[in-house]
């Protein structure tokens, strides 16, 4: 008997207990999580600095409303934006930093159309859930929220649904959800051109690409270019529920008091969180360890040979394998999982890799072999 709606299709097993990247499960079975927590815990679980953070702050005050200063904000905003012309708003999610750009967009620009691409992800608030571009996400909501448009992901042809009437432009520079499938540089680069022709806001959706996932703190940056609007959630709180959407200054006006708000959002236990977290990720040499890891990864995977396989893409430690049916990635997981290895899926067959950013080179090769073993057989 259960008391929660079955919304979940959950595993059989409790994972009880985590240290790094090692968890265990509430039958004492030990794993290699390659998951992250769907990109969560970009540190690790049980993280030392993050994990102190917290019980410091907790020992002094938890929570008091936005309707006094609040210098953790203050202090995470600088640290994740410094001087590159931001305003920060924090809540508790990715879909609700998601709703924060929706809104800001269409209130700055006094334009209500919204363009996002066809196999996207954003969230499952309506907003956010409207502008994902997935049917099936869709079913059994209709209607929607009106005046958003999908376009095709890296074809030059979507350029054309985005005119004066757009408020802003969504997008993601790698679907995670959608099939860990990366946007094409020259694509992003004509994207960015055709909102700055148009008026619209350019929104990058940053919730599982930012804060190392992709190499660099944010997943734009490798990408030369500079959004109005971007979003930021899951590593953010390495598993404390914060998200955060950024604006250009400009924008400020659009969101002046009483305008949005949130009872939770940015409270003092999830910004000391964030705070460590970007601590942590600020400190000399940690993204060239990321990237080593990466590049070890993808040499990794290269190496690889499988007829399961058709295609193997990714970026920074965000990769995905996608294999030759839905069925063939099921028996994969399972047998990866009764292993010892937790990974997850994206779209119908690929085989999403979402390891922490601390893994040790020992750790990454081990978890490889085992995909390997499997995929050989």
């Amino acid at each position: 008997m259960t008391y929660l709606f079955q919304n979940y299709a959950r595993k059989d097993f409790e994972i009880v207990s985590g240290q790094g990247v090692q968890v265990q499960d509430n039958f004492g079975k030990n794993y290699l999580d390659f998951t992250s927590g769907i990109g969560v815990v970009n540190l690790g679980h049980h993280h030392k600095a993050v994990e102190q953070a917290l019980q410091d702050q907790a020992r002094q005050i938890w929570h008091m409303p936005n309707l006094y200063e609040n210098h953790l904000q203050e202090q995470v905003a600088q640290a994740l934006v410094g001087d590159l012309g931001y305003l920060g708003f924090f809540c508790n999610s990715g879909a609700e930093a998601n709703e924060a750009a929706i809104k800001l967009a269409r209130k700055a620009t006094g334009k209500s159309k919204v363009v996002s691409f066809i196999n996207s992800f954003h969230g499952r608030t309506y907003g956010a859930m409207t502008a994902t571009g997935q049917a099936a996400i869709h079913a059994g909501f209709i209607p929607l929220v009106p005046d958003f448009h999908y376009g095709d992901y890296n074809d030059f042809t979507s350029l054309e649904l985005v005119d004066d009437k757009t408020a802003c432009v969504m997008l993601e520079l790698i679907q995670g959800e959608g099939g860990v499938l990366l946007a094409d540089n020259t694509w992003v680069q004509a994207l960015a051109q055709r909102c700055l022709e148009t008026g619209a806001l350019l929104v990058i959706d940053e919730v599982q690409t930012g804060m190392g996932r992709t190499g660099s703190l944010f997943a734009f940056q490798q990408f030369a270019i500079e959004p109005d609007i971007f979003t930021l959630a899951k590593g953010l709180g390495n598993g404390f529920p914060v998200g955060a959407m950024f604006g250009k200054k400009e924008l400020g006006a659009a969101f002046g008091p009483g305008s949005h708000g949130t009872t939770f959002g940015g409270n003092k236990l999830a910004m000391a969180v964030a705070l460590a977290v970007t601590e942590t990720m600020e400190a000399p040499g940690f993204f060239e360890e990321v990237q080593e890891t990466s590049r070890l990864m993808e040499k990794k995977l290269d190496a690889i040979s499988s007829g399961k396989i058709q295609e193997i893409r990714g970026l920074g430690l965000m990769w995905g394998i996608e294999l030759t049916s839905a069925e063939v990635l099921h028996e994969t997981m399972k047998a990866l999982e009764d292993q010892g290895l937790l990974t997850l899926r994206a779209g119908e067959r690929v085989l999403r890799l979402l390891p922490a950013l601390t893994i040790t080179q020992e750790e990454m090769i081990t978890g490889l072999e085992m995909i390997k073993g499997i995929l050989a057989d």
